[in-house]
């Protein structure tokens, strides 16, 4: 009620309600096929732009360099999961907001920027989170099998481990408010960092709701790199992760009851 009173006040005053500060982030490795094309779009949309590049041993810095945005180069590759760390890092440190975050393989539309933009103008919630399974008629690909599976599987347990009702844990577009997430310690470096983000979201109380995205694989054959590459190996560091978190945060998780 406290917030509605001051938008209407601000509205008789003759002035616009204040936008968000948001930065726009996004973490690159070896990504020279697309980051011209990428970064042209997005700064279409985002006044503030920021780009970890995690060790790229391609032309991405060279051509990073011919871009008016921020970038944070690592010296070597340490990992999806530093990288978002460094985005949370550096949103609270400027000031920002909020935080949005997108791949740089094209599987992410910048077109669906303001979309999330309008969302975070007018919602309550901590966690905008993407999801390429909330609207089936948006998937004009099909996943990788093992992706979807493990995605599936990993999704179903956080629903009933964490009490939440997600349909797509692993979706990287995504925003965040930052005095929500500027509270937490992130320790985990590589792709099974969406798994201690998760148990951390819950054991913090974030308020999650989703937008529905596109479901697009132009490149079918791109691979995590090294023992990842093996479905049932990811999965078991996935799932290790998983435990270790709740394990942490045991004493802040909701209490869920079994009904089998």
């Amino acid at each position: 009620m406290r917030l509605l009173a001051c938008l209407a006040n601000l509205l008789l005053l003759g002035k616009d309600p204040v936008v968000p500060r948001v930065l726009l982030a996004i973490p690159v490795y070896n990504e020279a096929d697309y980051i011209d094309s990428v970064i042209s779009k997005v700064t279409q949309y985002a006044e503030h732009v920021l780009v970890i590049d995690d060790g790229s041993t391609d032309e991405t810095p060279s051509l990073l360099a011919k871009h008016s945005i921020e970038v944070v180069r690592h010296s070597e590759n340490r990992g999806y999961g530093r990288a978002m760390q460094d985005m949370f890092h550096a949103a609270a440190a400027d000031g920002f907001e909020w935080l949005l975050t997108m791949d740089c393989d094209e599987q992410h539309e910048p077109a669906a920027i303001p979309e999330f933009m309008e969302r975070i103008e007018n919602t309550n919630a901590d966690v905008i989170s993407g999801s390429r399974y909330l609207d089936m008629s948006l998937q004009t690909d099909i996943p990788p099998a093992d992706r979807r599976r493990i995605n599936l599987d990993l999704t179903q347990r956080i629903n009933a481990r964490l009490d939440m009702s997600i349909t797509d844990s692993f979706c990287g577009f995504k925003a965040y408010r930052v005095s929500a997430i500027e509270r937490m310690h992130f320790d985990v470096d590589g792709y099974d960092f969406p798994m201690q983000f998760w148990v951390k979201a819950a054991a913090f109380g974030l308020s999650v709701e989703e937008i529905a995205i596109k479901l697009i694989y132009n490149d079918p054959s791109r691979t995590f790199g090294g023992p990842l590459d093996d479905s049932e190996n990811r999965l078991a560091v996935y799932l290790e992760t998983f435990e270790r978190e709740i394990e942490r945060c045991e004493e802040l998780l909701p209490r869920v009851i079994s009904h089998s």
